[in-house]
């Protein structure tokens, strides 16, 4: 018999998660499952190797926090959208509905996603400097308490007055690249509202690949222009924008700050990023991923 780790986040999707864990614990108690409830503060790995699922209750950074526990194993993550953005549940279809999560947990369909290696940490679906890391990792999150998703997008706005280029050089497939950008995106996963708006549509989480966008216009209308073009899913490398797929990829900087899956963070010195195929188990409703 599977024995269930739930993993609360009592901070995320306003404090809705001590009763989505209510939720969870009765779903457990009907089926007479073996589990135990711990606080995210309180994971560590000798404590995740005597469970077999992993059940994070929480959004992105929740997850984010479980998969360096998780990945390379058997152990299989549930995931209850309790969070911001909540966008891996998102793109793997699983409703924010807490008893239709629990549903697909309980459907036991299980999919092996890529991971992304950052140095010595792990993203799930996106790291971003410049622009996008301004947007994630700066906004408050009493806004985010109050707006929700909603509050990156007014962070969004103020953010495009003041763009700002960064020199960065990058090596990836025998090529280097010296840019003068506003923001790059490196994407596992390329949602960025729901499975409604994505840097690219294209995005899979099985394919071993990565996707990279790096936008160099700094005059506000084109840069708004380049994204939606993003957004629209043309990826044209022209005089503006650099679009690429690949498996690896290094960045060289002396300082830098960005996010990987939100959580903001501070890089010095070089940055190695490399794709882990299909390195975590995950229930899911998804058949495209």
């Amino acid at each position: 018999m599977k024995k269930f780790l739930i993993v609360n986040n009592p901070n995320a999707g306003r404090k809705k998660a001590v009763q989505y864990k209510k939720a969870v614990v009765k779903f457990l108690l009907n089926r007479n499952a073996e589990f135990k409830s711990v606080e995210i503060d309180e994971l560590d790995r000798n404590l995740i190797e005597q469970f077999d699922v992993i059940i994070a209750i929480g959004g992105d950074g929740t997850v984010n926090k479980i998969i360096p526990y998780i990945i390379n194993t058997k152990k299989v993550l549930g995931i209850i959208p309790c969070g911001t953005a909540n966008l891996l549940a998102a793109k793997l279809e699983i409703p924010s509905n807490v008893k239709k999560a629990l549903n697909v947990i309980e459907q036991n369909k299980i999919s092996q996603i890529d991971t992304l290696k950052v140095n010595d940490k792990f993203s799930i679906l996106r790291l971003g400097f410049g622009y996008d890391s301004d947007i994630i990792s700066k906004t408050p999150q009493s806004l985010k308490n109050k707006f929700g998703y909603f509050a990156y997008f007014l962070a969004g706005i103020l953010f495009a007055l003041r763009l700002k280029q960064k020199k960065y050089t990058i090596f990836h497939d025998n090529k280097k690249v010296s840019v003068l950008a506003t923001c790059i995106i490196l994407a596992n996963a390329g949602n960025m509202f729901k499975n409604l708006v994505s840097v690219s549509k294209n995005c899979d989480l099985k394919d071993g690949l990565f996707d990279v966008f790096i936008l160099k216009v700094k005059n506000l209308l084109m840069f708004f222009f380049e994204f939606l073009m993003i957004l629209f899913n043309r990826k044209l490398t022209n005089s503006k924008a650099i679009y690429f797929q690949t498996a690896k990829l290094s960045l060289k900087n002396d300082f830098i700050t960005g996010h990987i899956d939100g959580e903001k963070k501070k890089f010095k010195g070089d940055i190695e990023i490399s794709i882990l195929p299909k390195s975590v188990n995950v229930f899911s409703n998804s058949d495209i991923c």
